[in-house]
C-alpha cells in the first residue's frame, strides 16, 4: 500500500501483539537464553524484528542470543525448537497451548511490549471509496457487530474457530478466544496512525519504494461515523465500548 497500491485501511479490530515466546524445557528464565538460539523465518521479517525486540526487553545483550533464520511456517519452526535445532521461537495462540502440554515454557507474552501494531484490519480500494462509500460504511458497521457478537457469544465463536481449525481441543480454543476476542481487541476499530507510520518506516528500511505518506493509506472516517451516529452506543448499550 505504501508503495502505491490504490487501497486504504478503514478499520482495525485487532491492534496488539498476540505473539508469545516459547522455549525449550531447559530455558526457564530470561538469562537461560544466553548462548542459545531463537528461530525465525528470515532476516528482516516480522519474526526477526519481534525476536530482537524481546531479547532487548528481557535485558539481554544482543550478541548473547543467536537469531537463526530457519524458514518455514510457525508450526515448522515450532517443530525445529522441539527437535532442539533452536531453543526458542515466537508463535501465536493457540499453538502456545500445545507448547505447554508438551512441557515447553511460555517465557514472554509480547503484548507486554506495548508496541503499536496492527494484527488484523479491513481494507478497501480507492474505487470503492470513491464510488460506493455507503457499502464501505455498511461493511465497517457489520464488522463492529461481529466484534460485539463474538465477545458476547463465546461458545458460538469458539465453535466457529473449532470448525476452521479442525480441532476440538478446548484449551486451544479458549486460548485463541481469550487473545483474539478480548486481549488484543479494540471495540472502536480505530486504525492506529502510529502503528501505520512505523510499518511504513520498516517497509522503507527493508527496501520497499515508499511513495505514500502513512496518513494516505488509512481512513478513520467510517469508524468515526459509527461513534458520531450513536451506532456503537446502540450496540453496546450502557457498557463502555471504549475499554
Amino acid at each position: 500500500m505504501a508503495a502505491g497500491i490504490e487501497a486504504k485501511i478503514v478499520a482495525s479490530p485487532l491492534v496488539k501483539l498476540p505473539y508469545v515466546l516459547v522455549t525449550r524445557k531447559e530455558v526457564r528464565r530470561p538469562e537461560d537464553l544466553k548462548g542459545k538460539a531463537l528461530g525465525i523465518a528470515r532476516a528482516g521479517d516480522l519474526s526477526d524484528r519481534l525476536s530482537r525486540a524481546v531479547v532487548k526487553k528481557l535485558g539481554l545483550p544482543a550478541e548473547s542470543v543467536t537469531i537463526r533464520p530457519i524458514g518455514g511456517s510457525q508450526g515448522e519452526r515450532y517443530q525445529a525448537m522441539a527437535a532442539g535445532i533452536v531453543q526458542g521461537v515466537i508463535i501465536t495462540p493457540p499453538l502456545d497451548v500445545r507448547a505447554k502440554n508438551e512441557g515447553f515454557n511460555v517465557l514472554y507474552r509480547l503484548i507486554d511490549l506495548n508496541l503499536p501494531f496492527i494484527y488484523s484490519s479491513l481494507h478497501t480500494s480507492y474505487k470503492m471509496l470513491r464510488e460506493r462509500p455507503e457499502i464501505v460504511q455498511r461493511a465497517v458497521a457489520a464488522l463492529a457487530e461481529i466484534v460485539y457478537f463474538v465477545e458476547k457469544n463465546p461458545d458460538k465463536a469458539k465453535a466457529s474457530v473449532a470448525k476452521a481449525m479442525r480441532t476440538n481441543d478446548q484449551q486451544a480454543l479458549q486460548s485463541a478466544y481469550d487473545v483474539y476476542a478480548r486481549e488484543i481487541l479494540d471495540r472502536t476499530m480505530v486504525v492506529p496512525g502510529k502503528a501505520v507510520a512505523e510499518s511504513v518506516e520498516l517497509a522503507r528500511e527493508s527496501g520497499t519504494p515508499v511513495r505514500k505518506k502513512p496518513e494516505e493509506i488509512y481512513d478513520n472516517t467510517f469508524v468515526s461515523n459509527l461513534e458520531k451516529s450513536g451506532f456503537l452506543k446502540e450496540i453496546w448499550g450502557s457498557e463502555n465500548y471504549r475499554r
